[in-house]
C-alpha cells in the first residue's frame, strides 16, 4: 500500500501562533487558563493541561494569573470585561477571524444589514455576530435565506467552503438592491480542501485526522465522502481499524488546521506497520 500525505496537513498559522503562545506562557509556571478550549483538539488540550493550562469559562476566577483568548475570538463584550481584569489577557485570536470581526463591524457602522454565513453555534460565529449589529443573520449550508433588507453586507466563517459563499451570494443576489461582500475566509482552509479534493481523486481510501468538534476537519472529511471514497474521521491513530486498508492500494491521509504533527505521524507510523509506504512522505499535490 502506497501512503500518500497532504502537503498542508496539520497546523494552520493562526493554531501554531495559538499553540506556541500557550506553551511558552505555561514554561513561566503561573497558573495560566485559556477562555474556552483553545483550539478543537482534544489531544492538544490534553498535553496543555498536563503543562498547567487549564480551559475555563469562568473569567472572575480569582486563580487566573494569565488568561489565553481563544484562536476563534470572543465576543465583543467579552473582550470589553477582560480589559478591566486584574491579569494578564493574552489574545490568540487568529488575525483573519480579527479581520472578519473588523469587516463586520464595519458593515453595521456603514448601514448594512449584516449577514454571516457559518454555524451559528461555532464560537468564532458567535464572536461575529457581537460585532455585527441586532439585525444581522446568520446562514448555514443546509438553512434557507430569510428575508433580507435592500442593503446586506456578508461576511464568512474563516473555515467555510468558497463553494458556500458562492451559493449564499446567488441567493442574496435574487432579493437586495446592494450586496456588500468581505471574502474572509482564510486562505489555508480553501488550499486544504483544493488538495484534499485533487487527493481524494486518486486514492482509494481517505484518512482525515482531527478533533471530532473541528469543523474545517469535518469538511475535509465531508468532501472526501461526497467523491465516494471511502473516507475515515479518526482524532488518534488507535482508532484505525485493519479492515479499512483491506484490498487497498493506495491511502491518502489529510489532516484539519488544529491537528498537530505528531498525531499525523502516529497515524503514518500505524498504517506502515500495516504494510503501507509512503511516498516521499508527503503528498506531491500542490
Amino acid at each position: 500500500m502506497e501512503i500518500i500525505i497532504a502537503k498542508r496537513a496539520g497546523f494552520c498559522f493562526g493554531v501554531k501562533r495559538a499553540v506556541d503562545m500557550a506553551f511558552h506562557v505555561a514554561g513561566t509556571g503561573e497558573k495560566v487558563y485559556t477562555l474556552g478550549p483553545i483550539i478543537h483538539n482534544p489531544q492538544v488540550i490534553e498535553k496543555l493541561q498536563e503543562q498547567g493550562v487549564q480551559p475555563t469559562a469562568d473569567i472572575d476566577n480569582p486563580e487566573i494569573k494569565s488568561l489565553i483568548i481563544r484562536t476563534h475570538g470572543v465576543p465583543k463584550n467579552v473582550s470589553e470585561g477582560l480589559a478591566a481584569m486584574h491579569y494578564e489577557v493574552l489574545d490568540a485570536t487568529c488575525p483573519f477571524v480579527k479581520k472578519a470581526q473588523q469587516y463586520a463591524k464595519l458593515l453595521k457602522e456603514d448601514g448594512y444589514q449584516v449577514l454571516i454565513i457559518g454555524d451559528r453555534e461555532h464560537p468564532e460565529v458567535k464572536g461575529l455576530m457581537s460585532y455585527a449589529g441586532e439585525d444581522v443573520v446568520v446562514v448555514n449550508k443546509d438553512a434557507a435565506l430569510p428575508r433580507l433588507k435592500s442593503r446586506v453586507g456578508v461576511v464568512v466563517q474563516t473555515t467555510q467552503p468558497v463553494t458556500l459563499l458562492q451559493k449564499v451570494i446567488r441567493d442574496v443576489l435574487g432579493q437586495v438592491r446592494e450586496i456588500k461582500v468581505f471574502n474572509t475566509i482564510c486562505n489555508s482552509t480553501s488550499l486544504r480542501l483544493k488538495e484534499t479534493k485533487e487527493m481524494a481523486k486518486k486514492v482509494d481510501v481517505m484518512v482525515v485526522v482531527g478533533g471530532k468538534n473541528s469543523a474545517n476537519t469535518s469538511q475535509l472529511a465531508h468532501l472526501c465522502a461526497s467523491m465516494s471514497v471511502p473516507t475515515y474521521h479518526i482524532e488518534t491513530a488507535e482508532e484505525i481499524r485493519d479492515e479499512w486498508f483491506a484490498g487497498m492500494q493506495t491511502i491518502g491521509i489529510t489532516a484539519g488546521a488544529s491537528t498537530p504533527d505528531w498525531i499525523i505521524k502516529e497515524v503514518e507510523e500505524r498504517i506502515r506497520d500495516r504494510g503501507g509506504r509512503a511516498r516521499d512522505g508527503h503528498s506531491d499535490q500542490g
